[in-house]
This record gives structure tokens, C-alpha cells and sequence, in this order.
């Protein structure tokens, strides 16, 4: 008999059981979720409690965190088990394999018996990989993003009379054993997971933006759109497990900005260069160090982040407010200490961010520029010009930090960011008052004492340090004569055609 037996019993249709790296066991229905037991489990009793319900040919498969599917059988009910890992955590998820189950189960109160659920086992019998099947009852579309999810691709690409697309390690590759995907099947595909909101939006403007999450596995940021092929649709990949500050290795400069009391703090660089990852990082790198009051206004929710030192409150545009500028203007009515602003796309929301930052806030935000000189001078030619002086002594003392970051592919596998710094000293703050903004670079070359770094120079590292290739950091960079002049001061050999000669 499987210890977890207790709890499988309980589970109703339209029920899952949910066992999550340091956290309570859980139910889950459409009414929320339901802690079973209340004792935290580690990776390993996880582990240990799937493998024991696990066939013959799983068991080693999951004792080595492979994710894994298979139907377990309870008395006369059958029960689909789906293994999952993210980094360090693993996930467990347990629902009725027959959606259709008539009888439903009366869900009882937790007893001490169910304490025994947490006792280990180990088991390593010999294992077959399996490839993994969505549960029954989930969207047909889970199929396609579990796959994708276990080939480790960050996007998921679906237009009509294709095949299905993702992006592995920054290139565009087929996903294996699938068929092309006629227009009907698509809309039918992307329509079940909608949400009502957004296809009104859908249909009146032909794009919408939504978050589409497969529990235990990871939350999706969705865009639908209207090509010539007919309707189409890109799954970018948010990991459940927030990337922390250290491991993406920000520096001790950067992390200080997370202890300012007020002022704007900016992560920019193009579409899909990790901006939300490094804003993620930063925000939970303060819950974790501060205990204060956060709002996040996003489009849409991307990362979730639990509470631990401070209370965060998550807010989702077009669900939970209008717009980024309401959201924004609201905030201060709220008693927030750090306001995050997902996208700073119109000048309304820019001119409240900035004064936000000005009345005693630590805001963070988001901008679509590849170099911090460029922030800078995109914020201020976005106001008239009858405005821009009065918004370059603003920003010269609210503005605290620019990371503009980009995402190079590295020689192995995989994709590393390189990422250019701006702290604003008193130098940068007169450089911005004075409209000097052409001369942001040189300050900054001459201030790496102090963390600042330009993005030549964060290409280089890379290069030295043979994670990125000569070719790829020359395609990257900004300044490309000062590229390839550092790159022979090392007698590095760039050869945009052929091998490298280094």
C-alpha cells in the first residue's frame, strides 16, 4: 500500500493533489487550494513517496528527477501521476485519470495518520523513459507546452498550416513528432484556454497578452495574434522557480539599488532579453532583505511571488485595473514602499513613474532601449518639447540606476546576458540636467571603479571567458569598431564566416 494513499483516496474530480518542494501537501479545485497535511516535504520524501507508487520502469526515472508520468490504480479507481522538476524543486501532481468519474469522494479532515506520508523511502529498480502525457481533463494545448517545457525551450510558435515551432537555446526549431496544425484545430486549440476578457480583445483588436499556467509545471506569458495564415499564437516560458539575484550573479552595486528608500530604477533592452527575469530577481531579492509594502503592475502577471519579509501585491492590467497608468496612479493611495511597473509604454505612465519616484518610492520599470544613454534620451523625447527641461532636472534627481541587458548565445547550450550598468552619480546627474547625454558612455568608462559597466565591455568578459563566441558578442554590440578593437588587443581573430583563430 502507498503511504500516500490517504490522501489519494480524497481526491474528487476536477480535484488535484499537489506535493511541492518545501510546502504542504495540497488540494487543489476550482474553489482554491486546500492544505492536506500540515508538514512541509523536501525534494527527497517527494521523491520517495512517487517512487513507491511508481511501475517498475519509473521508479528510477524519478529517483534521478526525470520527469515522469504514469496511472496508479486505488482500488477500483485509476489515478494519473505526473513527476515534474524545475531546477532544484520538484513537483507532484495526482488527479482521477477518468474525468468522467461519477462517484465524487467526501474529502475528510486531516488526522494524525497522515503524518506517515512523510516518511522516506529509496528504491533504484531499473527504469524505461517515458515520455510524459498531459493529464485527462487539462486543454489539448498542455500537450504541446509539456513538450516543449521538457526539451527546455524558452518559446512555444503556433501558426496555422505550420508545424509547431519553440526556440531552443536561441534558435528556431521544429517541435519533434508533430503534424502541421490546420486554422480550425489551431483556433479550437487556442480559444479553450482563453480567457473571456481576452478573447473580446481578440476579437475586436486581433492581439491580446494573457498568463495560461499548467499547475506543477510552470506559467506561460501567451500573445495571440491575426496573421495572414490566420490566427497564431507565441507561449513564452516563465520557470516557476524565481531566479534569484545570486544565481544570476549581480553584483554587490547593483543589489544596493534594491535598499534605496526612493527613486527609478530602470531594466531596458530588446523583447525577450530576460528583463523580467532580472526585475523578478530584484524583487524577490527584496523580499527576502527588506520588510516593506511592493505592488507589481504587470501585463500579465508573469513571475509569482510568494510572501516572505514583505507583502507583495500583484496586479494584473486589464483584470485588475484599466490600465498601467491607473494602476500606477492608484498606487499611491496604497502605502507602497516599492512599486514595480511591468512596461513603461506611453508617456502618462512614464511622467507618474518618474513622479512616484520623486515623492519618496523605489519604483522599478521596464523600457525597450539596447544601450542606458539611450534610456535616458528615450525618456525625455517622449515629452514635448516644452516639458523636456523640466523633465531632465526630474530624472537627473530621481533616475538611481539603468541595466540594459541583452541575451547572447553561448558556445555550448543555452543563452547568458550580457549587461551594460549606469549607476547615476552626481557627474551623470549634471550630464542629464545639462541635455549632455553623448557623454553618459565616457563617464561610465572612467567610473568602472564604482560597478559601472558599458556593453562592450560586458561582451568582452564573456568572450575571455569562452561562454560566448567572437562572432556572437560582435553581432551584439553597439559600438562594433570598439568591439573589434578589443578583440585584437587579445590577438583575438573574429571571422564572421568560418572557425575563430584565437
Amino acid at each position: 500500500m502507498g503511504q500516500l494513499d490517504k490522501l489519494i483516496e480524497r481526491i474528487q474530480p476536477a480535484q488535484e493533489l499537489l506535493l511541492e518542494s518545501q510546502k504542504e501537501p495540497m488540494m487543489r479545485s476550482a474553489t482554491g487550494l486546500k492544505v492536506m497535511v500540515n508538514q512541509q516535504l523536501t525534494s527527497l520524501q517527494i521523491i520517495a513517496l512517487l517512487a513507491d507508487l511508481a511501475p517498475a520502469g519509473q521508479k528510477q526515472s524519478i529517483g534521478q528527477k526525470k520527469p515522469a508520468t504514469f496511472e496508479y490504480t486505488l482500488g477500483v479507481k485509476r489515478y494519473t501521476v505526473s513527476f515534474l522538476t524545475q531546477g532544484e524543486q520538484v513537483r507532484g501532481v495526482i488527479c482521477l485519470a477518468d474525468a468522467a468519474e461519477p462517484e465524487r469522494l467526501a474529502v475528510a479532515e486531516t488526522n494524525e495518520e497522515d503524518e506517515d506520508i512523510v516518511d522516506v523511502i529509496s528504491s533504484e529498480p531499473e527504469m524505461t523513459p517515458k515520455s510524459a502525457v498531459h493529464a485527462a481533463g487539462e486543454p489539448e494545448i498542455n500537450g504541446l507546452l509539456r513538450k516543449m517545457f521538457q526539451l527546455g525551450a524558452s518559446d512555444l510558435h503556433l501558426t496555422a498550416n505550420h508545424k509547431p515551432l519553440m526556440r531552443l537555446h536561441g534558435d528556431m526549431q521544429e517541435l519533434p513528432n508533430q503534424a502541421v496544425i490546420s486554422p480550425d484545430r489551431l483556433k479550437k486549440l487556442i480559444y479553450a484556454i482563453m480567457p473571456p476578457h481576452n478573447t473580446a480583445q481578440f476579437e475586436d483588436l486581433n492581439d491580446t497578452d494573457y498568463a495560461h499556467e499548467i499547475s506543477g509545471l510552470a506559467r506561460f506569458r501567451v500573445n495571440i495574434f491575426l496573421d495572414r495564415f490566420g490566427i497564431g499564437a507565441v507561449f513564452r516560458q516563465i520557470p516557476m522557480e524565481i531566479v534569484t539575484a545570486e544565481k544570476l550573479g549581480l553584483s554587490k552595486e547593483v543589489l544596493d539599488l534594491c535598499f534605496l528608500s526612493k527613486g527609478l530604477v530602470l531594466v531596458t533592452g530588446p523583447t525577450g532579453s530576460g528583463k523580467s527575469t532580472t526585475l523578478c530577481a530584484l524583487i524577490d531579492y527584496i523580499n527576502r532583505h527588506r520588510k516593506d509594502h511592493i505592488i507589481t503592475i504587470e501585463d500579465p502577471i508573469e513571475f509569482v511571488h510568494e510572501r516572505k519579509s514583505c507583502l507583495i501585491n500583484q496586479r494584473e492590467v486589464h483584470v485588475h485595473t484599466k490600465t498601467f497608468s491607473n494602476a500606477l496612479r492608484a498606487a499611491l493611495r496604497e502605502d507602497p514602499d516599492i512599486v514595480l511597473v511591468g512596461e513603461m509604454r506611453d508617456l502618462e505612465t512614464i511622467a507618474i513613474a518618474i513622479e512616484t519616484a520623486e515623492t519618496g518610492h523605489l519604483v522599478f520599470g521596464t523600457l525597450h532601449t539596447t544601450t542606458a544613454a539611450s534610456t535616458v534620451d528615450r525618456i525625455i523625447d517622449q515629452f514635448p518639447a516644452d516639458r523636456q527641461s523640466q523633465i531632465r532636472t526630474m530624472l537627473a534627481s530621481s533616475l538611481k540606476g539603468v541595466l540594459s541587458q541583452t541575451l547572447c548565445k553561448k558556445i555550448t547550450k543555452g543563452r547568458v546576458a550580457a549587461m551594460e550598468i549606469l549607476f547615476v552619480t552626481s557627474a551623470v546627474s549634471n550630464l542629464i540636467r545639462e541635455g549632455k547625454i553623448f557623454q553618459i558612455p565616457s563617464i561610465m568608462q572612467t567610473a568602472k571603479g564604482q560597478g559601472m559597466v558599458v556593453l562592450n565591455d560586458a561582451l568582452f568578459k564573456l568572450v575571455l571567458e569562452k561562454q560566448v563566441s567572437p562572432e556572437e558578442a560582435y553581432i551584439k554590440a553597439i559600438d562594433k569598431s570598439g568591439f573589434v578593437a578589443m578583440l585584437k588587443s587579445k590577438a583575438i581573430t573574429l571571422n564572421l564566416t568560418g572557425n575563430i583563430d584565437i
